[in-house]
Formats: structure tokens, C-alpha cells, sequence
């Protein structure tokens, strides 16, 4: 018995190891994400399977964990595929792989295709460090915490987005995040149609609403410079006050100092007001 997780292509079948085939070929399940793309993607790597294809996907994950666990407690060959990509990351897998290593089943990875090591690699931003987000929040409200918990992660950032989210999901990081910071859309990579759009994130939004987005799309932002943790509230406090001295009214110096500082100036008027309420600075 043993469990197999395969990467299999983004777009381009090129792409697809000689394990891959293999793996496909010896497998007595396959769980795959989407039977079709499956079948697709046999036909474009010339490969023929004769195990039963199951269809696992995140709205049976639960379900199908436990079935698949079965034929691998009874001796079979389970292969995990997704659509594009390494199962598991931000796709079905993990249940299975976490339960499969719990009931001492052996396992195995079939490297492949990554969506966000690629978009990595072809955003040339810093490589050395860097987190993995999955999908952006739909809501608008979660999406901005979101960017707020990011605003001082000093490792290049990357996540998922929709192409119907991607102007909102822009906007709402340049309320936290500014205009200036670097990033890259990666979009259809691997694909005909690859397209990669780099500069601001300011310069990314303005292309983002010039045109209609489809196709499957990865973005890469820069961390925050080192130290930017260091911009705390008190310090932001302090020099808003310093300005309000200097006899500038608020709203000015609260826009100076989110300029100052690269911010969003409702992240500095947030901070003026807390620290009103604790009287750390006049009303």
C-alpha cells in the first residue's frame, strides 16, 4: 500500500515528469481534482491508466479521505493529482497525507509544477525568504485585515487571487501596504497567453482596470524594508504630535505622517485615536 502525491503541469504538458506518467500508469485509484482536466491531461502526456479515477475534490475532501484510506489500508496504490500544480497546496491532499503518515501508510511526493515558486521566480523580487498566503478573503473586511497583518512582513509575499477580485484586492492593499511597494501579477503562466506585469503596486491596479482579467493569476508583493516593524504606533503618535506643535492642524499632519511613513493615513488616524483614548496625546 502506498499514498502519492503528483505535481502535475500549471499549462504546458512539456512539463510533465517521467514519474508523473509512471505514477499514473501503476496507480490502482486516482484521486483527482477534476476527472476531465484529468483525462485532459493523460491524453496530452500520451499516457494510459487503467485505475479507477475518484473524484476528490474540497467539497468531499472529507468524505473521500476516509474512502481512499480504505484502499490504501487494503494494500492498493492511491494517486492524489490536482488541476494544475502540487496537491495539497491550497488544493485537496493534506487530510490525507496528515491521516495516511498517522496510520503509518507509506507515502511518497512526485516533485513537480509549483504556482507560487514560479511566480516567484518570474517576479524578480527577493527570493531568499518568502510566505505563501493561499487565497485572499473574499469579504471586503476580512481582505483588509489581511493586508493589515502583512503590512510590516519583511518576506516577499504571494497569494492567489480570483480575476474578479483583482482591482479590490489591489485597492485594499495599497490602503495598508502604499502605492510604492514592488510586486508582479503573474497570470496563465506556463500558458499561451502568459503574462507577467511588474512594477508598483500603484502601476499594478491602474493595468488591472485598464483591460479584462481571465485566467488563473498568482501575486507576488515585496516585504516591508527591514526595521519597518520598528514605525510603531507611539512613534506615529509622536510625530503627528510634533507637527500639530509645529502648528499644524490634524488632518494635514496625520496625511504628512502617513507619507512619511508609507502608510495609509486611516492607519495613522487609527492610531491618533487610540492613543486619544488612553490620553497619550491632547484632543
Amino acid at each position: 500500500m502506498s499514498l502519492v502525491l503528483a505535481g502535475t503541469p500549471l499549462g504546458n504538458p512539456g512539463d510533465g515528469s517521467l514519474r508523473l506518467r509512471q505514477s499514473i500508469e501503476d496507480a490502482d485509484f486516482i484521486a483527482a481534482e477534476d476527472s476531465r482536466k484529468f483525462h485532459r491531461l493523460c491524453l496530452d502526456l500520451n499516457v494510459k491508466f487503467s485505475g479507477k479515477v475518484i473524484s476528490f475534490f474540497e467539497g468531499n475532501e472529507e468524505d473521500r479521505t476516509e474512502e481512499l484510506l480504505g484502499h490504501l489500508r487494503a494494500g492498493k496504490k492511491v494517486l492524489v493529482v490536482s488541476d494544475a500544480g502540487m496537491p495539497t497546496i491550497s488544493d485537496p491532499g493534506f487530510r490525507l497525507m496528515r491521516d495516511a503518515i498517522a496510520q503509518k501508510i507509506e507515502v511518497s511526493v512526485v516533485p513537480g509544477p509549483s504556482a507560487v515558486t514560479t511566480a516567484l521566480a518570474l517576479s524578480g523580487l527577493p527570493t531568499d525568504r518568502f510566505i505563501f498566503e493561499g487565497f485572499s478573503p473574499r469579504a471586503k473586511g476580512a481582505r483588509e485585515k489581511f493586508f493589515e497583518s502583512l503590512r510590516f512582513e519583511e518576506r516577499s509575499i504571494i497569494w492567489f487571487e480570483a480575476p474578479h477580485r483583482l482591482v479590490e484586492s489591489l485597492e485594499d492593499a495599497i490602503k495598508t501596504l502604499g502605492d510604492q511597494r514592488l510586486g508582479a501579477i503573474c497570470r496563465e503562466m506556463t500558458k499561451t497567453y502568459e503574462e507577467i506585469i511588474r512594477g508598483t503596486l500603484g502601476e499594478l491596479l491602474i493595468w488591472a482596470k485598464s483591460k479584462e482579467i481571465l485566467g488563473e493569476l498568482t501575486i507576488v508583493i515585496a516585504g516591508a524594508e527591514e526595521g519597518a516593524h520598528d514605525v510603531s504606533s507611539a512613534n506615529i503618535v509622536a510625530r503627528v504630535k510634533e507637527y500639530e506643535e509645529a502648528g499644524m492642524d490634524r488632518k494635514t499632519a496625520i496625511s504628512t505622517v502617513a507619507q512619511e511613513f508609507d502608510i495609509a493615513k486611516r492607519l495613522v488616524f487609527s492610531a491618533v485615536v487610540e492613543a486619544k483614548s488612553t490620553s497619550k496625546i491632547s484632543p
